[in-house]
């Protein structure tokens, strides 16, 4: 016969002078454990203290926030209200504090990058807006160097695959986010990208990159929003992940896609059926364990294939250098 949880709750509480939050950041290692543990914890939280405190903070990362807003509108607000309402003191405990928001800034930041992403797979293509056209532009440059691109609407396009002569009617399921995907993997890991779509021209097991990737985004959005890639940006982000850490995760479900592909042989298949049983159906089961392995992929990835030939190409050397610095 077991014990009812909240008995044994109050049986630990009083054995150990600590409550459960207290407990799972002293007690779980960092990273998924204690953040889904604290995380865990709250939701089920009958305090109306707490439950008012994740409705607000809910809301609040729905919006658009710099980091510093939330830092004081989330973070401190949830420590604040916690220390307060179980009574803890930071005098006593002063290891708690820390580990307490480092959990609320992954947990919300997570909340926060799905309503990021969201965003902008709402946001159409929209080849009026400059800068929808020359991230475009962009892409074809670092994915077909030495190729001039003769017209905006041209078969070329095909080349790296898209379905007929204009890519904005290919980005109309993933919004504006397809295209940032593929900049972001054209950019980042430009070798990579590029030895992915020498693959994609094979003339037996060849496939249309650019709309597998528009794919990819789609399975990367769908793991995001139903939380099974928690474990990853929990495990490999101890602070707020940002709209990097998504991109991150969808250069490696694209070049997993093409190790897969071409190792399998693969012929007269849909793409995209094979895209989504692969990973969505022969991973399920060890999702978690595949999405580990991405900063392994980040590492030897870019040492084999990052030799840009476009100096003039700019990336972000901050966020490369903060993403190198967790992997270690």
């Amino acid at each position: 016969m077991y014990a009812p949880v909240p008995l044994i709750k109050w049986f630990l509480h009083k054995f150990t002078k600590l409550c459960e939050l207290q407990r799972i950041c002293y007690g779980e290692p960092t990273g998924a454990p204690r953040a889904k543990g604290v995380e865990r914890c709250l939701e089920l939280s009958r305090t109306p203290q707490l439950v008012e405190m994740i409705k607000i903070l809910n809301e609040i990362v729905e919006n658009e926030l710099t980091d510093e807003d939330f830092f004081a509108d989330v973070t401190d607000r949830a420590l604040a209200t916690v220390l307060r309402v179980k009574k803890i003191k930071p005098r006593i405990h002063p290891d708690f504090p820390a580990a307490f928001e480092m959990c609320v800034e992954q947990i919300w930041g997570y909340r926060r990058l799905y309503h990021e992403v969201e965003r902008l797979r709402k946001t159409p293509y929209d080849c009026d807006n400059i800068n929808h056209e020359m991230k475009l532009n962009q892409l074809w440059k670092l994915l077909m160097p030495e190729v001039v691109l003769e017209a905006r609407v041209t078969k070329q396009w095909q080349d790296i695959g898209f379905q007929g002569d204009d890519p904005k009617t290919d980005f109309r399921g993933m919004g504006i986010l397809s295209l940032e995907n593929l900049l972001f993997f054209a950019t980042e890991y430009h070798g990579a990208a590029q030895h992915v779509l020498s693959h994609s021209h094979h003339p037996k097991h060849g496939y249309t990159f650019a709309i597998v990737g528009i794919n990819l985004t789609s399975m990367a959005y769908k793991l995001l929003k139903s939380g099974a890639a928690k474990t990853h940006v929990y495990n490999s982000v101890y602070s707020t992940p940002s709209i990097n850490t998504f991109h991150h995760l969808y250069c490696y479900l694209f070049y997993e896609f093409d190790r897969y592909w071409m190792d399998t042989k693969t012929q007269n298949e849909n793409p995209f059926l094979f895209t989504h049983n692969v990973i969505t159906q022969e991973e399920a089961g060890r999702a978690n364990a595949s999405l580990m392995k991405i900063p392994e992929f980040s590492r030897r990835y870019r040492m084999r294939f990052d030799h840009h030939p476009n100096p003039s190409v700019k990336t972000d050397i901050l966020d490369r250098d903060q993403f190198s610095r967790r992997l270690k």
